[in-house]
C-alpha cells in the first residue's frame, strides 16, 4: 500500500457518499455525473488496497475499514471548512450568517429587516432558514436564532432576548369569532384546535398553565410548520397557538385577536453565537433585536 495521501478528489468522493450514503446523492452535491464518483471510490479503494463499501439488498454499507475512514475524513472535511469560512470572514465585506426557522424569518424578522439594513449597514446580514435542521456549530453559519429552554450549551455564547409567551389566536373571518372572544378560555375545549407537529407540546402546555385539562383538548387539522398553521388561522379555519412574536403584526393589523392573552413558558427566545467565532457583530445584533422586541411588544388591545 502506498504511503501517500490518497488523490484529494477520491477523498471527497468517499466522505460525500459516506455521510450521505448514495452515489447519486454524493455526484449531486459534489455537481459531478454517478460515474465520476464510481471511479473515485474505486481510485480510493485501489489506492488502500482495501474494500470501503459492500452492497446489501439496500444499497451500499460502509466496510469497517470505510468506518473507520469514514469518521476520520468526516472530522477532517468538517475542520478544513471551518477553517476556511473563519478565514473568509477575515474579509471586510464578509456577510454575517444568521439562522433561524422559516416561521420566524417570514412571520417577524422579514417586516423588520429594512429598518435592521439602516441602523446596522455595516452587518451585511445574510439570512439562512430551515426547520430543525440549523445548527451554529456547522460552517457557514455565524448564529442562529431559535426559542430553546436552558441549559444552553457549554460551546455557545447565547444572548437571552426574551421569554417566550404563547397563547390561543383566531381570526376575525373565523364563524365563532364573536362568541369566543367572549367566552372564557375553557370554551376551546368544544372547539378543535389546529396545531403543529413542530410544536406538539404548545398546547397542553398552555392548557395546563391556564387550568384546562390537556386530555380534554380536540384537535383538528395539523399541519408540518408552525408558518402554515398561522395562515390557516389568519384564513379563518380555526383556532391556533403561537408564540406572540410571530404573530403581534397580525393582532395590530386586526388580522387576528387573543382573547385570552399569552403566558410564559420556559423557554427564551435566544441568539446563539460559537464562543470560537463571537465577535462584536453577535453583540450589536443581540442588543438590536433585544429593542426591536420590546418595542413591537408593546401592549395590544385584544
Amino acid at each position: 500500500m502506498s504511503r501517500d495521501l490518497p488523490p484529494l478528489n477520491a477523498l471527497r468522493a468517499f466522505e460525500s457518499t459516506a455521510r450521505l450514503g448514495s452515489v447519486s446523492q454524493a455526484a449531486e452535491q459534489l455537481n459531478v455525473t454517478h460515474g465520476a464518483v464510481s471511479r473515485q471510490l474505486k481510485v480510493l479503494e485501489e489506492h488502500l488496497g482495501v474494500s470501503l463499501f459492500s452492497k446489501d439488498g439496500r444499497g451500499l454499507k460502509l466496510t469497517d475499514a470505510g468506518i473507520r475512514l469514514r469518521d476520520v475524513s468526516g472530522e477532517a472535511f468538517d475542520r478544513l471548512r471551518g477553517v476556511c469560512v473563519e478565514l473568509s470572514k477575515g474579509s471586510a465585506d464578509a456577510p454575517f450568517v444568521l439562522g433561524c426557522s422559516g416561521s420566524l424569518l417570514a412571520r417577524w424578522f422579514i417586516p423588520r429587516l429594512s429598518r435592521l439594513n439602516a441602523e446596522l449597514p455595516d452587518l451585511r446580514l445574510h439570512l439562512s432558514a430551515g426547520e430543525g435542521d440549523l445548527d451554529p456549530r456547522r460552517p457557514g453559519l455565524d448564529a442562529l436564532l431559535v426559542f430553546a429552554e436552558p441549559p444552553w450549551p457549554a460551546d455557545m455564547h447565547v444572548f437571552e432576548l426574551a421569554s417566550e409567551r404563547i397563547g390561543p389566536v383566531l381570526s376575525p373571518r373565523f364563524e365563532r369569532f364573536e362568541r369566543l372572544c367572549r367566552a372564557p378560555a375553557r370554551s376551546l375545549l368544544e372547539e378543535p384546535l389546529l396545531h403543529t407537529t413542530s410544536r406538539p407540546q404548545a398546547w397542553p402546555s398552555w392548557a395546563q398553565q391556564n387550568g384546562i385539562d390537556p386530555q380534554a383538548l380536540r384537535y383538528g387539522q395539523g399541519f408540518e410548520h408552525l408558518y402554515y398553521l398561522l395562515e390557516a388561522a389568519v384564513a379563518g379555519l380555526g383556532i391556533a397557538i403561537a408564540p406572540e412574536p410571530l404573530v403581534i403584526d397580525d393582532l395590530k393589523a386586526g388580522r387576528l385577536a387573543a382573547p385570552w392573552g399569552f403566558s410564559e413558558t420556559p423557554a427564551q427566545l435566544a441568539l446563539w453565537v460559537p464562543r470560537r467565532a463571537a465577535d462584536g457583530r453577535a453583540q450589536q445584533l443581540a442588543q438590536w433585536l433585544k429593542n426591536e422586541l420590546k418595542q413591537s411588544g408593546d401592549p395590544i388591545r385584544i
